[in-house]
């Protein structure tokens, strides 16, 4: 499947446009990470854009992602892709045996931080962030209580970057599609 219809099936399925944000985030950090790893790009974005494209069907962990699989094997979706959505979650108990699947784990949560950083800036935007900014909010855990700093680090390592280095390269792949975000904010690039 190419990013055109791996998009359309998100737009069928998914109406929420900050989740759509998220898995643009997370589309464009896997982008990222296949190029700079001599990885096949369109495999990598393609698994990043639809990793939740289910959620708001099956909205509890129970389901998600699991229960949105069988829709991707019907579209043709390759197992190696299936394979990495399905391992994005702890609680699916999916090893991720492959380097896709490991950094679709590692990509995920991290552009939720990423992205609440940044909206709590004056500038609003992903132009002016750096990991310092990220770091300085990760130790208050009543930010952005949700995104889940254990998981995150672990998850880093697990993928094998350093979590600065991997907080540094995600903001960069976000920002290259920041108005797509609405991550543009006040500053221009």
């Amino acid at each position: 499947m190419n990013r055109e219809l791996a998009l359309q099936l998100v737009r069928e399925n998914v109406k929420s446009e900050s989740l759509i944000r998220h898995m643009l985030s997370v589309e464009a950090a896997m982008r990222f990470y296949a190029r700079k790893l001599g990885q096949d790009e369109e495999t990598w974005a393609v698994t990043g854009l639809l990793h939740d494209y289910d959620w708001e069907i099956h909205p509890t962990i129970e389901e998600h992602p699991i229960h949105g699989l069988q829709l991707l094997r019907e579209k043709g979706i390759s197992e190696e892709i299936i394979e990495a959505i399905a391992g994005h979650a702890d609680h699916t108990g999916v090893p991720r045996s492959s380097l896709l699947a490991k950094a679709l784990y590692a990509c995920d949560e991290v552009t939720g931080l990423i992205t609440a950083v940044a909206l709590v800036r004056p500038s609003r935007s992903l132009h002016d962030l750096t990991p310092k900014s990220v770091k300085n909010k990760w130790k208050d855990r009543s930010f952005a209580a949700g995104a889940d700093r254990t998981m995150i680090a672990d998850a880093a390592e697990e993928f094998g970057v350093e979590l600065w280095e991997h907080v540094d390269n995600v903001i960069l792949a976000m920002r290259s599609i920041a108005d797509d975000l609405g991550l543009e904010g006040n500053i221009q690039a």
